[in-house]
Parts: structure tokens; sequence; C-alpha cells
């Protein structure tokens, strides 16, 4: 394994539309310069008021929203969005309980009042799906464009916690192999080519809330990632962000190559 000269491989491309819902996996994917990677946090379901307001988007913490740092029930549902019709459905225990097209005010009632009904004792307030306005998405941190998890760090987390570790327990876009285990931390200011012409500068780590101590598939809290990483590693640091300088295609199994010559060094950003 490599700490960053040699080619990485993406094994696996997944976008989350709704936060704190399903993955969805992808094949292939474009990524546009400057923007979020495609089809990710769309949309969130507010818990109680947030104060968000579409007509002057910020970044709102995330427990003002339903997510499984909290509200590990979610895990529990199954739900898919279809972007060409805008409909989302949610099964639970293998049968829809609630579909609606998002774009529509009849829709996203029916989902929020599944929700409201399915999560009665975790709720602030009212459940309102919110829908991100162009150019702003729900991601936990501002500078959230692309998220990468190092499948060889989520290996090296199984040694510490001798238990099974999805790699879907990070919610991140892109999973990759060829680096050694935490060698991304160690990346931030790097940039990457992938084989569809897209460039990208990893620009942050990314530090691990409780939303990782949850299985995606039980709902189960049955770990306890960040205080593992505390323990053997000293920081909750696992996968990085990373911000998209050239568009391109994205395709699972292409090879990612460290670029230097135009690499340009990034400070490590506070936490957000």
């Amino acid at each position: 394994m490599t700490t960053g000269s040699d080619p990485l491989r993406i094994d696996a491309l997944y976008r989350y539309p709704v936060k704190g819902l399903s993955p969805e996996p992808l094949h292939e994917v474009d990524l546009e310069a400057g923007a979020y990677f495609p089809g990710d946090r769309l949309f969130a379901v507010e818990n109680g008021p947030s104060g968000f307001d579409p007509a002057n988007p910020r970044h709102q913490p995330k427990i003002k929203f339903l997510m499984l740092m909290r509200n590990e029930a979610l895990a529990r549902l199954a739900t898919r969005y279809d972007p060409s019709s805008g409909i989302l459905t949610i099964r639970s225990e293998g049968k829809v309980a609630a579909a609606g097209a998002l774009d529509d005010p009849e829709g996203r009632r029916s989902i929020e009042t599944f929700l409201k009904g399915y999560l009665p004792d975790e709720l602030r307030g009212e459940p309102r799906l919110l829908a991100a306005p162009a150019g702003f998405r729900f991601t936990d941190s501002q500078r959230g464009f692309v998220s990468l998890i190092n499948l060889a760090s989520v290996s090296a987390l199984e040694d510490m916690t001798g238990a099974a570790v999805d790699p879907l327990r990070f919610r991140a876009n892109l999973h990759v192999s060829g680096l050694a285990p935490w060698a991304e931390l160690d990346l931030v200011g790097r940039t990457f080519a992938g084989q569809g012409g897209a460039i990208l500068r990893i620009i942050k780590r990314t530090e691990r809330c409780a939303a990782t101590n949850v299985d995606p598939a039980t709902g189960i809290r049955d770990l306890t990632i960040p205080r593992t990483l505390d323990q053997h590693l000293r920081h909750t640091d696992c996968g990085v962000y990373a911000e998209v300088l050239s568009g391109g295609r994205l395709r699972n199994g292409d090879s990612l190559v460290f670029d230097d010559a135009i690499a340009e060094p990034v400070p490590q950003p506070s936490a957000d």
C-alpha cells in the first residue's frame, strides 16, 4: 500500500439524497468544478424550527436536522429518491411506508407525517422537509463538497474494535483503496486526477461523531468509533473532504493518480 504516491482505486461511489437517510450506490458520476457531489444531501428534515432560510441559505449544525448521530432508528428505513420524478420512497420492514414527490407540498407532507409517527419521542417540533437551493447542500461540513473514506483505515478500525466495521458507517461519497491505513489524513493539500478528467484537491480531515456508532443495516448503536479512534490515535479523524478543481467523470474501478505538478499547499482549516 502507498502513502500517497501510487494510484488509488475507486471501490464504490455513493450519494445520500436526504440527510440521515439511505445511501444510493452509483456506477459513475459526473463532477463539476466548484460543485458538490451530484445528488448528495439535496434534502434534510428539520427537527423543529431550525431558522434555515432558503432565500439566504447558511450552514446549520446537523443537530437541527434528523440524523443518525441522535436518531439511529433512521437506519432501519430503506429509502430511494428518483431524481426524474422527484419521488422519495420509504420502506419500513420491507413494505412501502410512505412516498411523495419532494417538489410538491402534498408529497412532502406525506413524508413528514410518516416521520412524525415513526419518531414521536425524538422530535423537538414539527418535522419539515427542506430542499437545498442551488449552490447549497445540507452537508455536515461547510466545505463538504466530496467525501472520501480509506478502506484500509476501516480495516484498521476492525482490528481496534475486534468487530466488523461497515464502510457505510462513514457515509462517504468515494470508497478508495490503495492507501496505507490513516495515510489519507496526511494528504491535505494534495491533488489527484481521475481517468475521466476530474481533478480534486483534499482540503480537510473528517472528524467523526456518534453517527458512526450506528450499524447502517440494523440501526443498532453497537460500536464506539470516535472513542476508539481517540484511544488509539489521539484524535477522531477518519476520511477526508475534497473540492473539485476540474470537472470530469468518476467510475467504479477507476484509478486516481496524485498529481503534484498541480498540487497547491492548503493549510488545515479549523473545525467547522
